[in-house]
């Protein structure tokens, strides 16, 4: 089937800007959250970037005027229902998750395509709980959406042929590349970052370094753009702690331990960017490092 709609649950970091792509790639989208504010402020954000886009002259100011103006926006969660295809982009919760999803199944055309844009939760387990197993995919868009080129396609245990493909053409019309992923817990770029990511927790957790040496070394010694502490925050230390428990929950290993360090930050509710605090301080005209 061709899809013509996309809804959007979850108006956040990750919702705002896969509306933001799909919009500008032709498809009307209908955004959801269960907050008024939210949705106001991801439609400001998303005016915010495309008028960044014409500034800096990758798109036309018609090309953003028409795509703002084929997303609406919405509290009611039925609403997103009528749409060829869903796209779950709520927090990294299995509870919230499935509770989204049985929700949503009453207001479904026979048709619709479920997907969860989930960092790290089984596919095939999610799929499981709907009344549409083989019609449900890992649909996972890296941050931040409208720069970032790949997108991971994950299929369950029973996503049939005709989901995956349409969910493929749905990424190279957004000029994007997918990556077939298994249905393995964080699937491929998680499975390789977050340990990374992780072990740099390890790395200050037991004194080896500061926060500012540990990211500068990565930096200057293995050519990264940001820092993985300075990623950490970014991500969200809360994504980060979610995606390593999945990890060691799933796979049973030792070396996929969350580090204590990580855990305290996040039970600080230090959480990065968004709470301005996380490996470095926000509050300040310039980040300095937490420790």
């Amino acid at each position: 089937m061709e899809i013509q709609s996309i809804g959007i649950v979850g108006a956040g970091q990750m919702g705002n800007g896969i509306a933001h792509v799909c919009a500008l790639a032709g498809y009307d989208v209908i955004l959801n959250d269960i907050s008024q504010e939210g949705l106001d402020n991801a439609v400001a954000l998303i005016k915010k970037n495309l008028d960044r886009q014409v500034s800096r002259e990758k798109i036309s100011a018609v090309e953003a005027e028409t795509a703002f103006a084929r997303i609406t926006t919405t509290l009611d969660l039925s609403d997103v229902g009528q749409t060829d295809l869903v796209i779950e982009a709520a927090t990294e919760r299995e509870d919230v998750k499935n509770s989204i999803f049985d929700a949503l199944l009453p207001h479904l055309k026979p048709t619709t395509i479920l997907t969860s844009n989930t960092s790290s939760i089984s596919i095939t387990r999610l799929a499981s709980r709907t009344d549409r197993p083989e019609r449900f995919m890992g649909f996972h868009f890296m941050n931040p959406v409208p720069i970032m080129q790949l997108v991971e396609l994950i299929r369950g245990i029973a996503t049939d042929e005709p989901t995956f493909k349409a969910c493929l053409a749905v990424v190279e019309r957004l000029g994007k590349t997918a990556a077939s992923a298994e249905d393995f817990p964080a699937f491929i770029v998680n499975r390789i970052l977050m340990p990374m990511i992780n072990e740099a927790v390890y790395t200050l957790y037991e004194g080896v370094g500061s926060v500012k040496s540990i990211d500068e070394s990565l930096k200057l010694g293995a050519n990264h753009p940001m820092g993985p502490l300075e990623l950490a925050d970014f991500i969200g230390l809360d994504t980060c702690l979610a995606i390593m428990n999945v990890l060691h929950e799933g796979l049973a290993d030792t070396k996929y331990r969350p580090c204590p360090l990580l855990t305290k930050y996040v039970e600080a509710g230090w959480l990065g960017r968004k709470t301005q605090r996380g490996f470095y301080d926000y509050r300040g005209e310039t980040p300095v490092p937490t420790r």
